[in-house]
């Protein structure tokens, strides 16, 4: 069949003709993307983040615009959209680089400024909490944070927290839950933090976001407080016209200037002398009551420093002398003195890859289970612990100086956990396991019912019979029972009474009970170094080697 030939007034009209129509509701803007993507936004479509922790200027700002003038944007932020929204915001950091791109954009008009290449990251479920902390993350790592900036920054998190679960956190729940969103602050800190915002906030604005620091924020909570019990104290049942809280805002307030020129001592010096007024006493007096209080309350609240390294190391202690009860006293040590501990000395000749060895395996001696971190998490944990001026703990420093405990005997301990590769076997296990035992069973002056085994974990308890054991004082009934349930060895028929051994641990090992005594602090570090050996003993004749090791 041929087909009819179009002529042009016929391709003319179905050129023409009317197209498909649209039968549902047309969308007014595209929905946001459902995973990471890259897009162009420009400035007119962004916003910053308006819980941003950022209250002051970024001390960076001029080198990080002048970086932005030469080289543009090296690290564009990453952005994110509210449902329902019409712009887009900062996800996390990035505020400081979008102020510097609309001042560029304002001085050049040059198009790189105003078009900004961004990765777009959906809303997540629990978005506000994410930005902010990830906002705090961020600043961190990029300028850091005044002191104030950072307490309300925590404050705000602890209120979509709150808004979150439905219910007021505690402060060490609130420390958790930062922590799981990986920004790390400890319970103390946030204390601080709370009794900035609380009371030193409202008197000295200026001096707060001019970037007074930590140590100057405690000294002044702990003045307040030293104050305040030394107020309630003596204004009990005096007519006064005014309370601490108004005050202690009313002087306060008066040196809220720049940071440089604030002195904490003249504060004080100025609340003392109005203290003193009001309360009719002598200032003198009220100076040297108020100066005790806050060093009571300086020693609660402080951290021990740690010790200078650079310092010599102190001689051995002597070891510790058991105390024990007169009802069970122990007889005279006739055994052996051992020759004090020799302190370990690398080689001087020594391969620099021979002891970087030796230290790799004395470290790895001490990981029972790794703990997961990341680089990221220890940046941010070092930066938080700057601006704090803490010290955060070193793992592998503290490792390699051993757990810091040392007790006399035949085997000196002075690494409760640490087990050397000449003692890693388990002839040798079972000759110091036995040691430990004896002398912890000494203490009740029960050591010679030890007998070393070639068995077992490495010793067997001999135990007395069911009158010689009733005639025992009931701590070296206690002892011996805990040994013998230790030694893995079968319960033979004696005295011992292995139910009440759920009644005697407890004051057996901390004193609180029953007991007339309890295991001296020697006893209870030798148990411990027992406790480490004999599972290791049992590792090792069981074939799991590297479990724990």
């Amino acid at each position: 069949m041929a087909v009819a030939e179009l002529t042009p007034q016929d391709m003319a009209a179905k050129l023409l003709a009317t197209g498909f129509e649209r039968s549902g509701p047309s969308a007014a803007t595209l929905s946001d993307p459902i995973a990471d993507t890259p897009m162009v936004v420009t400035l007119d479509q962004l916003r910053p983040y308006d819980h941003d922790p950022r209250v002051t200027r970024n001390p960076a700002y001029a080198e990080i615009k002048a970086s932005i003038r030469e080289r543009g944007l090296d690290a564009p932020p990453a952005i994110t959209r509210r449902p329902g929204e019409a712009h887009y915001i900062i996800r996390n950091g990035g505020n400081t680089r979008l102020a510097i791109l609309r001042e560029l954009w304002s001085e050049t008009k040059e198009e790189r400024f105003f078009r900004i290449a961004c990765l777009f990251r959906p809303w997540p479920a629990r978005g506000e909490i994410v930005a902010l902390t990830g906002h705090l993350a961020e600043n961190e790592l990029r300028g850091g944070l005044t002191f104030i900036e950072r307490a309300l920054g925590i404050e705000k998190a602890r209120e979509f927290y709150e808004q979150e679960s439905g219910q007021a956190l505690s402060q060490s729940e609130l420390a958790r839950r930062l922590t799981a969103d990986g920004y790390p602050v400890p319970q103390s800190h946030i204390s601080r933090m709370n009794d900035a915002v609380r009371y030193l906030l409202p008197a000295i604005p200026t001096l707060l976001y001019g970037g007074l620091g930590r140590h100057q924020v405690d000294r002044l909570a702990v003045l307040r407080k030293a104050c305040e019990r030394t107020w309630e104290r003596r204004a009990l049942g005096r007519p006064l016209t005014v309370d601490f809280a108004s005050l202690f805002q009313d002087v306060l307030s008066q040196f809220d200037t720049q940071p440089e020129g604030f002195s904490p001592q003249r504060v004080q010096d100025e609340l003392v002398g109005q203290m003193a007024e009001l309360l009719e006493a002598d200032y003198d007096t009220l100076a040297l009551e108020v100066d005790d209080s806050e060093s009571r309350q300086r020693v609660l609240t402080s951290e021990p420093a740690a010790p200078n390294p650079a310092t010599p190391v102190a001689p051995a202690a002597p070891a510790i002398t058991p105390q024990l009860s007169p009802a069970a006293p122990t007889p005279r040590d006739t055994s052996p003195v051992a020759p004090p501990a020799e302190t370990p000395s690398a080689p001087p000749a020594a391969a620099p890859n021979a002891r970087e060895g030796q230290r790799d395996e004395r470290l790895q001696g001490h990981i029972v289970t790794p703990a997961p971190t990341t680089e990221r998490l220890q940046s941010i944990q070092r930066m938080v612990a700057d601006q704090l001026g803490d010290k955060l703990p070193d793992f592998e420093a503290d490792a390699l100086r051993a757990i810091p405990v040392q007790v006399g005997g035949l085997f000196p301990i002075s690494d409760v956990w640490y087990i050397e590769p000449g003692l890693d076997v388990p002839d040798r296990l079972r000759v110091h396991i036995a040691q430990f035992a004896r002398e912890i069973a000494g203490e009740a002056a029960v050591g010679d019912h030890i007998e070393a085994s070639d068995g077992g974990i490495g010793f067997v308890c001999v135990t007395p019979a069911v009158g010689q054991a009733k005639a025992l004082p009931a701590f070296a009934r206690a002892m011996l029972t805990l040994l013998h349930a230790l030694s893995t060895a079968p319960a033979p028929a004696t005295g011992l009474d292995s139910a009440r051994l759920a009644d005697d641990l407890g004051p057996l090992l901390h004193g609180h009970g029953g007991l007339v005594t309890r295991l001296s602090d020697a006893g209870l570090v030798k148990l411990f170094r027992l406790l480490r050996l004999a599972r290791r003993l049992l590792d090792l004749e069981a074939g799991v080697a590297s479990q724990d090791f």
